[in-house]
């Protein structure tokens, strides 16, 4: 004799609970826990790449960027996501740079001297950082 035992779930609802799948802690393959994993992505969803050709912009115009400067970048990322911005001019400190939103990732920066000769194209948005 199969006896099937019925549940309420979250929603309400009652299901039967020979389809339901046990919840359980999980081990990924390097033995760190989803949670653990889950932090990591959700912490390191703020963080900046810098594209080559951006790198190499900045090492050739002297740019050099503490961690505070990046920070303020990545709260204009924020922003400009917020507005549904895809490519934003990021202006701060006299520095300026193009930033694809989605990816959070640099694509050009350009000093103060170089900022009055130049035309930002391809950008949906601005943020003052």
């Amino acid at each position: 004799m199969v006896t099937n035992f019925n549940h309420i779930n979250h929603m309400g609802r009652v299901t039967d609970s020979s389809q339901a799948t046990p919840v359980t802690k999980r081990q990924v393959n390097d033995g760190s826990s989803f949670e653990k994993i889950l932090k990591e992505k959700l912490e390191g969803s703020h963080d900046i790449k810098f594209s080559r050709h951006a790198e190499m912009r900045m090492q050739m115009r002297n740019i050099h960027l503490t961690e505070l400067q990046k920070d303020k970048i990545s709260k204009a990322i924020d922003k400009a996501e917020g507005k549904g911005v895809r490519d934003s001019l990021v202006l701060m400190d006299n520095l300026a740079f193009v930033v694809n939103v989605k990816n959070r990732t640099v694509i050009t920066a350009v000093s103060s001297s170089e900022l009055k000769e130049n035309v930002f194209t391809n950008i949906d948005g601005a943020v003052f950082a």
